[in-house]
């Protein structure tokens, strides 16, 4: 197996990373940054956002694992303190693996005849660098609503626990196949009107977003941002590729929510229930 690894700088980190190569030369695995199988992160899972955009020309081939050095987030199913059992897990490793949706984010600019397209884990943000940003909101071809704010977040299933969530998102499960639209402060009065609540759009349909202005945007695509871009239109929807996680053991994505964001208080009430 070629194994590539990923880390933050961390001090815990950089160490975990040093035992991983030394316990990869005993078991004679071999590591190549340029064309892995396995992608290993070691750090969070701003760690693993990072990996998946160096090897996202890989995504058809490559398999990412996570290990995380502080609380265990979405993305890593490891801990740093597990990391014998991770590399018993990977002698025995038989490709498996499980893959969740991603988001294809194609943006047209102004006075350019080309485009730039982008590959989306979790999110897409599009927002005003300064004021109020309005743009035009089109769904499969139709127009929507006219949206006045500070923004809109386009996310995918394994992205609607972060940005989108903050933003009164629901929590979609990553096996399904849609994405998620929400809005950042819009402006609704007896003038100006829109949904003001999140879309959950099918996986046969798009979203177009074509700002009234075109400078002054911010785009952020994950952990990546591209400021001062004169954009026409952004369309977005699922990508043809997906991502694949090498999974060798299962944690069930609702008890990942509930560990996330409910975590020591509702297994204190649910002890208290079952004692009192």
């Amino acid at each position: 197996m070629r194994v590539a690894v990923v880390h933050n700088d961390s001090k815990p980190s950089v160490e975990l990373a040093k035992e991983f190569f030394k316990k990869c030369k005993k078991a004679y695995i071999q590591i190549d940054e340029e064309n892995p199988q396995l992608v290993v992160t070691i750090g969070g899972d701003g760690t693993l956002l990072s990996a998946f955009h160096k090897y996202q020309h890989l995504l058809n081939t490559v398999r990412f694992v996570g290990i995380h050095t502080g609380h265990l987030g979405f993305y890593t199913d490891w801990r740093d303190y597990e990391l014998d059992e991770l590399f018993e897990s990977l002698k025995r490793d038989e490709g498996e693996s499980v893959s969740y949706p991603l988001l294809d984010v194609r943006v047209e600019y102004e006075n350019e005849k080309e485009s730039e397209t982008f590959i989306a884990l979790n999110e897409a943000v599009l927002k005003k660098f300064d004021g109020t940003m309005v743009c035009e909101i089109f769904v499969k071809g139709e127009l929507f609503e006219t949206f006045r704010g500070d923004g809109v977040c386009v996310s995918t299933p394994t992205g609607s626990t972060g940005i989108s969530k903050s933003l009164g998102g629901a929590v979609i499960h990553p096996r399904t196949e849609a994405i998620q639209l929400t809005e950042m402060a819009s402006l609704n009065n007896r003038v100006y009107r829109t949904l003001s609540s999140p879309m959950i759009i099918a996986k046969d349909e798009w979203i177009v977003i074509k700002p009234i202005q075109g400078d002054g945007l911010i785009l952020s695509v994950d952990n990546l941002t591209f400021p001062n871009r004169k954009i026409k239109k952004i369309i977005y929807r699922i990508a043809r590729e997906r991502v694949h996680f090498a999974r060798y053991r299962h944690t069930h994505f609702w008890n990942r929510v509930e560990n996330s964001f409910i975590g020591a208080l509702n297994r204190d009430e649910k002890n208290f229930q079952e004692h009192s």
